[in-house]
């Protein structure tokens, strides 16, 4: 039985397959062609859709990380790896990524395949920084893709869901290694909203939460510096475990208990969720363990259209969201040139929202929902939604072109499983 990390999807392959190295991908996706049965490749479940859910035979890419080679400003990764192990060896060779989400648990191939992204007004996703893949088709045979390789494959496969092939290898542009200076402050939510163009550029990587009910943003701003000392062992574990995740699952258990008490303690929360001033390794600073667990969702707007998105998601959690203890979360992104990416062409902002895991969602995200279509938004790949291919088509340039390579390659549909076939048709 495989479930996601979240607990809401849950499937039961034929069979799984660890794979080592390219050679036993292609042969389990011939196996599976053999046998008539459907393939996914699993991530680390991180999904709270059901992109990962494995029908028929699920594979787990290679993951070794003996097998990382840094070339330059290059490095070139087995897909199965995670971020939080692709760190750790790429600041061992003086290398790191230059953005990050806000966890690093997640394959290299499941982050770019769903199109994660951290934020920052001139950062774009880790697809962007995707340079050549290597990539195992539904005929059994293993591409490797470039911009000079299949440039059409390549440019759509970055964030492909999934639905084109199984990932083996992805080789991404990397930075020197460099810390972060965090400055973490509760400001009132007034204040940022005054100015937001303002407050999304005050510095390289920006953020906010709100928690419902509350009048005050917690805000979050990183800027690179110049080497100095790290955050200490302790200080970390006491902000991101025993303050992050710690008490703030007491907060959520107590809030399910006497669900009267969350705006009040929403407005608690909000007002001491900031860590002050500390620098530390770029992805200590980008990334935070997350042992809360939670359902989300999230959309992409326009950065033009953010304020209206946010006060008519602020309406939404007004008439929703009376019992939810999560804060909604704000950032941002410059646009690129990836397809099914959410900041195709645009530059964004995303507004995420959360609830509890086991409490219910449906009104409050489904409330949220309309404010962000309304607004042209796209969902994430990988968080909660309930759009379909004809929703989704007119907000992409690229969708009919993705799809009819989907069907070149794939015509069997040996890539798919019922959220890819919703959202792709």
């Amino acid at each position: 039985m495989w479930r996601n990390w979240a607990g809401n999807q849950r499937a039961d392959p034929v069979r799984t397959v660890v794979a080592r190295d390219a050679g036993d991908v292609v042969d389990a996706v011939r196996a599976a062609r053999h046998d008539g049965l459907r393939v996914t490749a699993l991530g680390s479940g991180h999904s709270f859709t059901a992109i990962g859910a494995p029908l028929g035979v699920a594979v787990r890419a290679p993951a070794a990380p003996a097998a990382v080679r840094v070339d330059g400003d290059l490095v070139t990764v087995p897909a199965g790896l995670s971020l939080h192990a692709l760190n750790a060896l790429l600041w061992d060779r003086g290398r790191a990524l230059p953005n990050l989400g806000d966890i690093d648990v997640q394959t290299v191939a499941g982050a770019i395949s769903t199109g994660t992204h951290g934020t920052g007004a001139a950062h774009r996703g880790i697809a962007a920084q995707v340079r050549a893949l290597d990539l195992v088709t539904a005929d059994g045979t293993l591409l490797q893709l470039s911009p000079s390789s299949h440039p059409d494959v390549f440019s759509a496969a970055r964030v492909g869901l999934g639905a084109l092939g199984v990932l083996v290898g992805v080789t991404l542009a990397t930075v020197p290694a460099f810390r972060l200076r965090a400055v973490e402050r509760v400001e009132p939510l007034a204040a940022v909203l005054g100015d937001l163009d303002a407050f999304l550029t005050s510095a390289e990587h920006v953020e906010f939460y709100w928690f419902p009910h509350s009048g005050t943003a917690a805000t979050k701003r990183n800027d690179p510096v110049a080497p100095g000392p790290d955050r200490g062992r302790v200080a970390r574990w006491v902000g991101d475990e025993v303050l992050g995740n710690a008490g703030f699952g007491a907060v959520c258990r107590l809030g399910r208990a006497a669900p009267v008490l969350v705006p009040r303690l929403n407005r608690f929360v909000a007002g001491r969720m900031a860590a002050g001033e500390y620098v530390d390794r770029s992805y200590r600073v980008f990334t935070s363990p997350r042992r809360v667990r939670f359902l989300e969702m999230e959309y992409a707007v326009p950065r033009a259209a953010l304020r209206e998105a946010f006060d008519g998601m602020r309406a939404a959690a007004a008439r929703h969201a009376r019992v939810v203890p999560f804060p909604v979360e704000v950032r941002v992104a410059a646009a690129d040139d990836v397809p099914l990416s959410t900041a195709c062409g645009r530059d964004s902002a995303y507004v995420a929202v959360h609830v509890h895991r086991g409490q219910p969602h449906e009104a409050y995200f489904g409330a949220v929902e309309d404010v962000m279509t309304a607004l042209g938004g796209r969902p994430h790949w990988g968080k909660l939604h309930t759009r379909t291919a004809d929703d989704l088509r007119p907000l992409y340039p690229g969708f009919d072109a993705f799809t009819a390579l989907r069907d070149r390659l794939d015509p069997d549909r040996r890539f798919t499983n019922p959220y890819l076939d919703r959202v792709l048709g």
